[in-house]
């Protein structure tokens, strides 16, 4: 479930808007792995849950640390939700969450509804013509969309729901979409409880998706920024649609180009309407609250959401493997190598094996990935290996990376990266090297419970993900229980040739 460092900022650079500003509460001393789970069943005792009529699920931690109250809005939707021709839509709807309301965002929101409505027709009027290639028309439809565009910016108070956060005194306003999920969050001082309750609650009752066709421009503009202006972004994007043939683990969660030009605002809306339920969110709330209080606010502000089912889960399966796929990518860059094998859902039982493997090859200097590639070998700037790749909660891929040295080759590279590989299914891990490992794996997630936005993160993802956040707290004995044999056994299962995707960067001149 929690993926490692390098694994979380690749799937930042190229999926998600996400730089969260964490609201630190006071660390324990903890000098022994064995006092952490003490620590977490203190902080599971001081938890505190309720469901309204509508289905929304509160989690509520209270710690009195400091006077900082940490947010998070889980919404149980992602790029793999997205209907076909559609991708990029929840990544989209994302950035319009944060454009405001009927009331917050606009000077005369019933004169600016007037434009928006006239700017979504001659949209499709332009959608048509150029179906019809008739230039005359699209000129004359370009004229009026571009003079509708500058009406509707009059009416827009720009960036109103962020200033007035920032005017009391909230910090880390932000938000994250990935192939499973949308997750918004930011923190208040103590005493902004109910202006965070009556914000949040009117930015998803009454949202209005305004200055929609300027923030597509954004989007594209980030598309060719991350994609294809990128050789890491361009990779992986050809990787992944090699690796899944069926599910939609294989489009970018960003979308690809011509979907995004082509999605109107009616899309965003269909898409809200369907997954923005109450059953769909998740809101977990951390730091200087009263419960109480919360939930008499909770009923209040979020009470009037409908009440909705939660969509099922996909039913798409990505069928087995049976032979090596390969792809390579020309782009004038250093030679990078991808490695990726199918693996469980972040809820098999053996999902915590593959990341202990993870961190077996990866996790710091000390690392097998590390050591040989990079320190004995000098072939590689970075290798890395990581769960969950490009989501968790389907089926996914354990994707290995590395990046070659300017004085050493693509093949070198492979050679060694598949040769460490190839010795978890030979060799047993030692005992000493296990014990690190899980040690490594307690303390982080020690850090990531040890701070009100880290907690509300974990909260909220274990509730959307395996449908208790009391799973968070059953992950020590998950980790403690992993074994040698285990290692082995999953590595024999799982990489195999039958079961491989190989991904090249091939370096061109420019």
């Amino acid at each position: 479930m929690l993926q490692n460092l390098f694994g979380w900022c690749l799937l930042t650079l190229l999926f998600w808007n996400f730089s969260p500003h964490l609201a630190l509460a006071k660390t324990p001393s903890i000098n022994q792995s064995q006092s952490i789970k003490p620590y977490l069943e203190q902080v599971k005792n001081n938890i505190t849950e309720f469901t309204l009529d509508n289905n929304i699920k509160f989690i509520v931690l209270e710690n009195k640390n400091a006077p900082i109250i940490s947010f998070v809005t889980y919404v149980d939707v992602g790029g793999a939700n997205e209907p076909d021709g559609k991708t990029g839509v929840a990544h989209f709807l994302e950035h319009l969450a944060f454009k405001g309301t009927k009331k917050i965002g606009t000077n005369n929101y019933q004169e600016e509804k007037i434009i928006l409505d006239k700017l979504d027709k001659v949209f499709e009027e332009i959608k048509e013509a150029k179906k019809e290639n008739n230039q005359e028309k699209l000129a004359e439809l370009d004229s009026q969309f571009r003079e509708l565009n500058a009406q509707a910016s009059k009416f827009v108070n720009q960036n109103e729901l962020g200033k007035i956060i920032e005017l009391e005194g909230g910090v880390g306003l932000n938000a994250a979409t990935s192939a499973d999920a949308t997750v918004y969050f930011y923190n208040f001082p103590s005493n902004k409880l109910e202006l965070w309750m009556y914000l949040e609650s009117d930015r998803f009752l009454n949202p209005v998706f305004r200055e929609f066709y300027t923030e597509k421009q954004v989007i594209l503009e980030e598309r060719k920024l991350r994609t294809d202006n990128s050789p890491v972004g361009k990779m992986v994007e050809a990787f992944l649609n090699t690796a899944f043939t069926q599910h939609p683990y294989k489009r970018p969660v960003i979308g690809y180009q011509t979907d995004i030009e082509n999605l109107t605002r009616e899309d965003v809306q269909n898409f809200f309407h369907s997954y923005y339920g109450g059953s769909n969110i998740t809101i977990a709330i951390v730091g200087d609250v009263n419960p109480k209080e919360v939930k008499l606010m909770a009923q209040k502000y979020f009470g009037s959401f409908p009440t909705t089912s939660k969509p099922a889960n996909l039913n798409i399966t990505e069928p087995k493997q049976n032979q090596t796929k390969e792809i390579t990518v020309e782009y004038p860059s250093q030679p990078i190598y991808l490695e990726g094998y199918h693996i469980p859902d972040g809820n098999h039982p053996d999902y915590v094996v593959y990341d202990m493997i993870g961190s077996i090859l990866s996790d710091g200097r000390t690392s097998r990935l590390y050591k040989s590639l990079v320190e004995e070998k000098q072939i590689a700037l970075t290798a890395e290996g990581f769960t969950g790749f490009p989501g968790d909660k389907y089926p996914n891929l354990m994707l290995f990376y590395a990046m070659s040295t300017p004085n050493s080759t693509a093949k070198e590279l492979e050679t060694a990266l598949h040769s460490e590989i190839e010795k978890l299914k030979t060799q047993p891990v030692t005992k000493d090297e296990l014990e690190r490992v899980k040690t490594q794996a307690k303390t982080g997630l020690l850090r990531g419970v040890n701070s009100n936005a880290g907690m509300a993160r974990l909260l909220a993802e274990y509730q959307g993900k395996t449908g208790d956040w009391r799973n968070l707290f059953t992950r020590l004995d998950a980790i403690s229980a992993v074994t040698a044999d285990d290692i082995q056994r999953v590595a024999k299962e799982t990489f195999t040739s039958e079961n491989k995707t190989i991904g090249r960067l091939k370096t061109i001149k420019n």
